[in-house]
């Protein structure tokens, strides 16, 4: 594949891939004197799923919170569908089309599934808080209007069964595709995973594994993931971007990054003299 073509390039398995959606240029993010990012530079392309891998303490998840707002580097810039990104608070990243999961499932216990998946279709509404309190006229046709596409998602992600169900009574796993149908009920352009496999059962990582599939090749969604089961990533993954210690050691295709030396010494802890 030429990933240095700015139109894209083509999978292995015949996929189209489009231009870059999202840059990171030259990010470094410290807390204190700390650096937890230095210096890293990869692109996410429309339409791919990318993934950031590396040990534990590598910085993914800050760079996870950084693309979604939450943290703001020191130095470097974001640059997303071709403009250079401004200090952004999390629901201005979200407004822009970026939704994402947690490594620590972030759903209302007590709220139903249902409920809970509609939050996912905050950024989408119009109507004001008081219409829709009140329920009438605009307010009432955008929530049915919301509440349809809401419906096509569970009923994509295989849930019908629990949509009425408290989210508090539910599996581990179950809650993990309940996650990832309220990111998905905002419609976003980019999705952020951040360990959507994590503390699954064999059959629950297929199961997560076609849903990322199917999400990518049906909805056309570019999807970033972090994720440590390192079969998993290079079953989904089109290129992934590796990190250790806060810094870039690889960047590429699964093949690429599987035989890049400065991966294998991360992972398997080798030191040099």
């Amino acid at each position: 594949m030429n990933m240095q073509n700015p139109e894209g390039y083509t999978t292995a398995d015949g996929r189209q891939i489009g231009g870059v959606l999202m840059e990171m240029k030259n990010i470094t993010l410290r807390f204190g004197g700390v650096n937890a990012i230095t210096g890293i530079t990869f692109d996410i392309r429309e339409g791919e799923i990318r993934a950031i891998i590396g040990p534990n303490g590598a910085g993914k998840s800050s760079m996870l919170n950084v693309i979604s707002g939450f943290y703001v580097p020191q130095e470097g810039e974001v640059w997303f569908r071709g403009a250079k990104r401004p200090p952004m608070k999390p629901y201005q990243v979200a407004n822009q089309g970026i939704a994402r999961t947690f490594q620590n499932i972030a759903l209302f216990e007590g709220m139903s599934v249902l409920d809970n998946i509609m939050t996912g279709r905050l950024t989408q509404m119009k109507t004001g808080l008081l219409a829709q309190a009140i329920w009438w006229g605009r307010a009432q046709a955008e929530e049915i209007a919301h509440r349809e596409k809401v419906e096509k998602v569970i009923d994509f992600l295989e849930i019908q069964h629990i949509r009425k169900t408290p989210v508090g009574r539910l599996p581990y796993g179950l809650k993990k595709r309940v996650e990832l149908a309220r990111a998905l009920a905002a419609e976003p352009k980019l999705l952020l995973l951040d360990e959507p496999m994590a503390g699954m059962n064999v059959e629950e990582k297929e199961d997560m594994s076609r849903f990322i599939l199917d999400v990518n090749d049906e909805f056309g969604t570019t999807i970033a993931l972090i994720e440590h089961d390192m079969g998993v990533v290079m079953d989904l993954s089109d290129r992934v971007v590796v990190m250790d210690y806060g810094k870039k050691i690889g960047d590429g295709t699964p093949d690429e990054v599987r035989n890049n030396q400065a991966v294998i010494d991360a992972y398997l802890g080798v030191s040099h003299d």
